[in-house]
C-alpha cells in the first residue's frame, strides 16, 4: 500500500474541509494543521468593504500560512501522517480575484519567494461543491464574520476555484463533488474515502464511490 504522509484537503468556503480533515486526522491520528482564518484582523472589514481592505487581509493571510507552513517539518518527527485544512499555493486564487493590478504585482513577488521554502503536500483533496449549497451551509453555521459575504462572491470564488484545480498539477489531486456525499454524517462515505487516500492517485483523479 502507497501511503501518503502530506495530505491537504481543499475547498471553497463552506464546503466542510474542516470537518473532514480533523475527521480524518481522528482516523489516521495524523497532526492536524488548521488555517487560522478568524485571527485575520482584516477579515469581518474586508466582507463588509473588499475593495478598501483587499491588500491588507491577503498579505496578512500570506504571512500567516507562511510561517504555519514553514515548522511542517518540525511538526512531522511524530506523526505517520500531516493533514492540513488548506495549501499555500490556494492563496493566489484569492489575490488574483480580489487585488488590483499594482498591488496583485507586488503580491506576487513576495508570495513567490515564500512558496520556494515551503513543502508540497504528498496529495491534495479538492471538495467541489454548487455555489447554493455552499451558501446555504455559510448561513447555517452562522459566523459573525460571513454575514456580510455576498452570493455574488461566493459564486466568483467557486468558479475563481475550479477553474485553479482544473490547470493544477503541482502534486497528485484527488477531485471530489460532495453534492450527493456526506463524509461528516456518513461513516461509510468516510471510510470509503480513506480507502481512496490510502491508495492515492500518481496525477489527478476524480473521486469515484465504491458504494455503487
Amino acid at each position: 500500500m502507497n501511503e501518503k504522509r502530506y495530505l491537504v484537503i481543499e475547498g471553497v468556503i463552506g464546503v466542510g474541509k474542516t470537518s473532514l480533515a480533523r475527521l480524518l486526522s481522528e482516523k489516521l491520528e495524523a497532526k492536524l494543521i488548521l488555517e487560522q482564518s478568524e485571527s485575520n484582523p482584516y477579515l469581518k472589514d474586508f466582507y463588509r468593504d473588499p475593495q478598501r481592505y483587499a491588500f491588507q487581509i491577503q498579505l496578512f493571510f500570506l504571512l500567516g500560512r507562511y510561517r504555519q507552513l514553514l515548522n511542517l517539518p518540525q511538526q512531522d518527527l511524530f506523526h505517520k501522517y500531516l493533514i492540513a485544512d488548506y495549501i499555500f499555493a490556494k492563496d493566489k486564487i484569492f489575490a488574483y480575484l480580489n487585488l488590483e493590478y499594482r498591488d496583485l504585482i507586488l503580491y506576487e513577488r513576495v508570495s513567490t519567494l515564500l512558496e520556494r521554502e515551503l513543502p508540497k503536500p504528498d496529495l491534495v483533496i479538492y471538495l467541489q461543491s454548487s455555489t447554493d449549497k455552499l451558501i446555504a451551509h455559510i448561513k447555517r453555521r452562522k459566523k459573525d464574520y460571513e454575514k456580510d459575504i455576498s452570493p455574488e462572491y461566493i459564486k466568483s470564488l467557486n468558479d475563481a476555484y475550479n477553474d485553479f484545480f482544473f490547470r493544477y498539477n503541482e502534486t497528485p489531486l484527488l477531485v471530489i463533488n460532495t453534492t450527493e456525499i456526506d463524509f461528516v454524517q456518513n461513516e461509510e462515505d468516510l471510510n470509503d474515502l480513506l480507502q481512496q487516500i490510502l491508495n492515492p492517485p500518481v496525477g489527478m483523479k476524480y473521486y469515484v464511490s465504491r458504494k455503487g
